[in-house]
């Protein structure tokens, strides 16, 4: 069970480095591919510039963890573990991740690439998705309520099928709410 531990450039891509807990520990610059983090405890926990794409997390609880520069795509979030869950990225990759049915509130996106993210049915009230790239993302039956999205870019949200009242959109955003009608914004 490691505690304010800090590692740095290690490689751990396709293997199993942790059972337990991981409290307080900070990840710099490790690969983590492929790995299988299942059922581990990362609370309090701060990955910088780590590649986690494709990761296994299937009932691993994040309390407090936060992702800066990290490549994760094509992990799926929404195998992790409800209890306590807390989660914040700044300026990560997560192409083709999902946050199906997840409890985000104010979970805080910044300045992320989140291309054909699948958002369906999350809750994300209150949440930053501020400056992100979001073409082809899926937005349905998604509560956006009072969620920050401007600069936010390449979406599609309909109105109508997701909760989006109160959510802050920049003007050049029009566009992606009104995509379905298929109106020409100028």
């Amino acid at each position: 069970m490691p505690t304010r531990e800090t590692y740095e450039q290690q490689d751990y891509s396709g293997q199993r480095p942790f059972d337990g807990e991981c409290y307080e520990c900070t990840f710099e610059g490790c690969d983590f591919t492929e790995s299988d983090l299942g059922g581990v405890a990362f609370v309090d926990c701060t990955f910088e510039g780590c590649n986690l794409s494709m990761v296994d997390l299937d009932g691993t609880r994040l309390q407090g963890v936060e992702f800066a520069h990290c490549k994760l795509m094509g992990v799926d979030f929404s195998k992790c573990s409800e209890f306590a869950l807390a989660v914040g990225f700044e300026e990560c990759l997560l192409n083709y991740a999902s946050f199906w049915r997840m409890k985000l509130p104010k979970t805080s996106f910044a300045g992320c690439s989140l291309v054909e993210v699948n958002f369906v049915e999350a809750d994300l009230r209150e949440a930053a998705l501020t400056e992100c790239d979001l073409s082809g993302a899926s937005f349905e039956r998604t509560v956006l309520e009072e969620a920050d999205l401007r600069g936010a870019y390449g979406f599609s949200i309909d109105p109508e099928g997701n909760r989006v009242e109160g959510a802050k959109f920049s003007r050049g955003a029009l566009e992606g709410l009104l995509y379905k009608y298929g109106l020409e914004v100028e």
